[in-house]
């Protein structure tokens, strides 16, 4: 850019010219620099060769550098050089490239949206096709003999089976199966489950997508997938379309304002509408969703001819978590002492998913241990974990703090003795867990549909139980009755405003609908009401308040009994509770003694280990004094 034809000579390095020219070797008045180079004349024989024509030397650099040897060149020939500016057009290319390039880009792109506009993705290209995956029978290996617990769900999906391996048993008379079939139920349920059963069962195709992934930044994406995801559908027919989350797309039009995200939501919604409606019975197309928000979806996706079967899945009844235990016990190696009916009574709502971490857990906990397979203690322990937290056993302590919480554990744990009316106790602990400084558990007899009023109000005692414990023994009060109160608090309202249970505002429900679809939130009752409201849920926690202050004032020694019972052993049983309210005495080692049997352990063999299983004593136990 520089150098003509003519100039182009020599390339030496800046170095090599300093010495030139502290030698006299470079002809004054003859240099010149560019933004992009420096040009010199070297005297004849500056580099040993013959003759008396000056050689033309050249040093090149990048026009970053432009300004260092600018500096370095003044520096060197105090100004006797020439400054030859590069040409225009040089600069405007510079200053052009980066758009250029990214018009390149642009294009690129653009020409392969073209191209594949042949293809069915429309200028979106493979953007625009659907995000689903194909799963067979030999691909998701699930089953009838897989899903557990929810007979009736099962029982009334089986006509799908039977009209995917047979239609004309249901068009010969002129029937018509069900065009789209919604899973409703809480998470955990077993709704993707039974969905991967049912393609199973019916050994065809299984088109299986989430209803985010119609969604994204571009308008017209979301309907450009449901059209692909249908069309092969019908290709492979007869299959079946899994929407899983569909309330992700599927909800309610018209609620709150518009935005930009909400008309892509609604135009994705519209084409789902309109596939439903375009595909009759004998395409042998089955459109299962799952959601556990019902009550959300827009009503002309639920109605006859689209969604018009809704197949509630609940949570497990004991006989229904019993069965489920035992498939997922199938897979891991129980010891004889396993009571699987057991845990089934101690795991009342529990959704199919947390039974399955209870059995994963408590075989992590055995293969810690070093044990051969899983233990009783091992799922009882798994259980407290998955509904409660990680108990935090290394956790130290002050002696305060943990003398409040064995009075306040003890308070709840008096309370769920004595009230007739309560779920019976289970345990209860002063090692935290999770995010609870100790726990108090109850172990509800049966499956509970329902609440009454007794088992509401026992309930409220039991959590107040807690607070006037720790305020009567410390004289003060701390901020772990926070859940509690909590509880209590939101179950009191729940009493008053759903449940009509409140004498003053009786059979009337002031709760108002759902309104977390829309900005504005929904009151349908007078600003006097809602003091009333107020006033009666203050109400029924003091009657509950004080109701359980009287019980524990006339149990105050059980309650005392039981927190040093607590502090020696920091946890005991419901059944090692209620003989410490008998007055017996406890025939169990201490932690202290625990602790002390674990030091001698441990210098009669200090390098071995205590024990091939679990230990005896967690690794931060603290004696008490007590």
């Amino acid at each position: 850019m520089l150098f003509n034809t003519a100039q182009q000579g020599r390339q030496i390095a800046w170095q090599e010219f300093e010495n030139l020219y502290s030698q006299n070797q470079i002809v004054p008045g003859k240099t010149q620099i560019s933004d992009t180079g420096i040009v010199a004349q070297a005297r004849p024989g500056a580099f040993g060769e013959t003759g008396d024509q000056p050689t033309t030397v050249q040093i090149k650099f990048r026009p970053s550098a432009s300004e260092y040897y600018t500096k370095k060149l003044d520096e060197l020939t105090g100004g006797d050089y020439v400054e030859k500016p590069t040409p225009g057009w040089v600069n405007a290319l510079w200053f052009f490239f980066p758009f250029f390039i990214i018009i390149l880009i642009f294009w690129f792109f653009l020409s392969r949206g073209i191209r594949s506009a042949a293809g069915g993705g429309g200028m979106l290209g493979s953007f625009g096709k659907s995000k689903h995956r194909v799963l067979s029978k030999e691909m998701t290996g699930v089953t009838f003999k897989d899903v557990a617990g929810i007979e009736e769900a099962k029982e009334e999906v089986g006509e799908i089976i039977e009209f995917l391996k047979n239609p004309k048993r249901f068009t010969k008379i002129g029937g018509r199966i069900p065009r789209g079939v919604l899973l409703v139920g809480q998470p955990g349920c077993g709704k993707t489950l039974l969905a991967k059963a049912i393609a199973g069962e019916a050994d065809v195709p299984f088109f299986s997508i989430s209803g985010s992934d119609f969604v994204e930044m571009f308008v017209g994406v979301g309907a450009s997938r449901v059209r692909d995801l249908f069309k092969q559908a019908k290709e492979s027919s007869p299959c079946i379309i899994f929407l899983d989350e569909i309330d992700a797309v599927g909800r309610r039009r018209g609620g709150g304002f518009s935005t930009g995200g909400h008309d892509e939501r609604e135009q994705t919604l519209n084409a789902i509408l309109v596939e439903m409606d375009g595909f009759s019975s004998s395409d042998g197309v089955i459109v299962i969703a799952a959601t556990n928000r019902a009550d959300v979806l827009d009503p002309a996706l639920i109605r006859p001819g689209r969604f018009d079967r809704q197949v509630v899945v609940p949570l497990p009844d004991v006989v229904g978590r019993l069965e489920i235990l035992k498939v997922h016990a199938r897979k891991v190696k129980m010891g004889p002492d396993v009571d699987l009916e057991r845990l089934a009574k101690m795991t009342p709502m529990f959704s199919g998913a947390d039974l399955a971490a209870i059995i994963n857990e408590a075989a992590i906990s055995a293969t810690l241990a070093s044990k051969d397979f899983i233990e009783q203690e091992d799922l009882e322990e798994a259980r407290d974990k998955v509904k409660f937290g990680r108990a935090k056993k290394s956790r130290v302590r002050e002696e305060t703090e943990n003398k409040l919480t064995a009075y306040h554990e003890s308070g709840h744990a008096v309370l769920q003795a004595l009230l007739k009316d309560a779920d019976p106790l289970h345990k209860v602990t002063i090692i935290p867990r999770g995010q609870f400084g100790g726990a108090t558990f109850s172990l509800p007899e049966k499956d509970r549909m329902g609440y009454n009023l007794k088992w509401l109000i026992a309930t409220l005692r039991v959590a107040c139980g807690g607070r006037i414990a720790e305020q009567r023994a410390m004289h003060d009060v701390s901020s772990g009755a926070s859940q509690d109160i909590a509880q209590a608090t939101q179950m009191a309202r729940a009493m008053v405003v759903e449940w009509g249970m409140s004498d003053r505002l009786g059979f009337v429900r002031y709760a108002g609908t759902d309104s977390r679809d829309t900005f504005i939130p929904e009151k349908e009752y007078s600003d006097e009401t809602a003091d009333l409201i107020d006033k009666e849920v203050k109400r029924i926690i003091d009657e509950a308040y004080t109701d359980a202050e009287r019980l524990l004032d006339e149990n105050w020694d059980k309650v005392e009994a039981l927190a040093e019972a607590l502090l020696r052993h920091e946890t005991l049983s419901g059944d090692e509770v209620h003989k410490i309210m008998r007055g017996e005495t406890l025939d169990k080692p201490t932690v202290s003694d625990l602790l002390r049997a674990e030091s001698a352990r441990s210098k009669t063999n200090p390098d071995g280990p205590a024990d091939d299983g679990e230990p005896d004593v967690p690794p931060s136990a603290i004696p008490n004094p007590v």
